[in-house]
């Protein structure tokens, strides 16, 4: 089934006096949201108590909870010490998930640096070569590592690139950011077709089967000519993405995805509007 929630507490949780993680379960479940994505942007410094006791919590209501690694992940760097570090805050961001209950593992792939396009990116997917290798090695691959498409021209993380990331191995499943594509490739997503194209490139290249309940990223992102600026609400009428089209699209091509809301302090209102929209699409 296709699932919506927020990344992280919105600011009507904070609202009406919560602030524990644990609480964050109960707070979707009540508003009729299905999964949750924790970020260890800053790093992973959770303690193995508090990952069983937020993954029972989230358990016991029936959401479902994913994890988003660091944010400075580079597989690009030339440097192989910090390439290290970046294996190091996948496979951490991995054994929280598994003592939370989650299957899924986002992750930000690199960013281009001083080096070429094509330099960059070759690094990375060997870099991903060797992050397989780990996965099975710790026993991790059952869990599904999702490298994100990204919002602005200097970080790798184009929709190719993200697919040809994914072909390495079924351990890795594309986390599909609409919103940085938009602010990518300067409002490209308007309509039904523009996402059908986009759904159909990645079924041809990977099979309809794993990408039936891919991964999603979606908010409206403010973006300039060097792409992603900061993320919007959807109150935003000027840039974009609507959600609609990509309603019709995923209903017409049988997809159910894993949908995770990162509007700017109104991730879960616009998660549910977004479960709402999906609901009232009759194709």
């Amino acid at each position: 089934m296709i699932k919506f929630g927020p990344s992280g507490n919105s600011q009507a949780f904070y609202d009406v006096g919560l602030k524990h993680s644990e609480q964050s379960a109960v707070f979707c479940k009540e508003m009729g949201l299905d999964c949750f994505e924790y970020s260890f942007g800053r790093g992973v410094n959770l303690s193995e108590s508090k990952a069983i006791s937020i993954g029972q919590a989230f358990k016991e209501n029936g959401v479902e909870i994913s994890v988003h690694a660091p944010y400075f992940i580079n597989f690009a760097n030339p440097d192989d010490g910090a390439a290290q570090k970046s294996y190091n805050y996948v496979l951490q961001s991995a054994v929280a998930l598994r003592l939370m209950g989650g299957e899924r593992v986002v992750f930000h792939p690199a960013a281009q640096g001083k080096v070429s396009r094509e330099e960059a990116v070759a690094k990375t997917l060997d870099r991903l070569k060797v992050l397989r290798d780990y996965i099975y090695l710790n026993g991790y691959e059952n869990l599904k590592f999702c490298p994100e498409t990204m919002g602005k021209l200097a970080q790798i993380g184009t929709l190719n690139e993200v697919v040809d990331f994914c072909k390495i191995d079924n351990c890795f499943l594309p986390a599909i950011d609409f919103g940085h594509i938009n602010a990518r490739e300067q409002g490209s997503l308007k309509t039904v077709n523009d996402y059908i194209d986009r759904l159909g490139f990645m079924i041809s290249e990977l099979g309809y089967d794993r990408v039936k309940h891919f991964h999603v990223h979606f908010s409206k992102i403010m973006y300039g000519g060097k792409g992603e600026i900061k993320h919007l609400t959807f109150e935003d009428d000027v840039y974009g993405p609507s959600f609609e089209p990509l309603a019709v699209a995923l209903k017409t091509l049988k997809l159910e995805p894993y949908i995770i809301c990162e509007s700017a302090g109104t991730q879960s209102d616009d998660a549910l509007a977004m479960k709402d929209i999906y609901r009232s699409v009759d194709i």
